[in-house]
């Protein structure tokens, strides 16, 4: 029996280290399924250089949304090639007061900032913020599925970039999970101790009033 487990083992063992070396890289076929796992594999014929450069970073960004931000998402489904590989970015754009509001991923993420003066921080599940004012240049990382945040507090535009260890690390916002989504306003009274009129004025706002 032991020797059974043994060889079941080293089987599994060795069925894994085949797998993690058979392919040099799986560009995500986006016109196929996504699984748990991710996109299956392109066809290696028809991948070329341009598979594995992202270029929707480039620009400017208009800010005129209600938290005068503007977010690029450089994930798995607008960049296949990172499929597989436990990786993705972002560039935030802030406006003069901009925020990004807050939120929580399913990964760890790291923020450099490459213009202008931010506030970022995370508060961890004993309720202890860590904010920082970040200049140009300046790293802060947010551990894994911490709620975190991102103010400009400049006079002028602020750009960031993320990098997060997920090629789909999901994006949760908890003002639109709460007021831009179908929850009725009396259950979010009782979960956010709001008033009726405020989380009314809230739902307005985000169309679901």
């Amino acid at each position: 029996m032991n020797n059974l487990i043994i060889f079941f083992t080293f089987s599994l063992l060795l069925v894994s280290l085949s797998h993690a070396i058979e392919f040099d890289f799986c560009v995500g076929d986006l016109s196929l399924p996504k699984g748990p796992e991710g996109y299956a594999c392109k066809d290696p014929s028809d991948i070329t250089t341009d598979d594995f450069v992202y270029t929707g970073f480039r620009g400017e960004r208009t800010t005129s949304n209600l938290f005068r931000n503007n977010v690029t998402l450089a994930f798995v489904d607008a960049y296949p090639a990172l499929n597989g590989l436990g990786i993705s970015m972002a560039r935030l754009d802030f406006g003069v007061g901009g925020v990004i509001p807050i939120h929580s991923h399913r990964t760890s993420e790291v923020i450099i900032l490459a213009t202008g003066s931010i506030i970022a921080g995370f508060i961890d599940t004993t309720n202890t913020a860590y904010y920082r004012r970040l200049e140009v240049g300046d790293v802060m990382i947010f551990p894994q599925a911490m709620l975190h945040f991102q103010v400009n507090v400049g006079t002028t535009l602020a750009t960031a970039f993320v990098s997060l260890n997920s090629a789909n690390p999901g994006l949760q916002l908890t003002t639109t999970a709460l007021f831009a989504s179908n929850l009725p306003g009396d259950i979010v009274e009782q979960i956010t101790l709001l008033s009726n009129e405020e989380v009314m004025r809230l739902k307005r706002i985000f169309g679901t009033a």
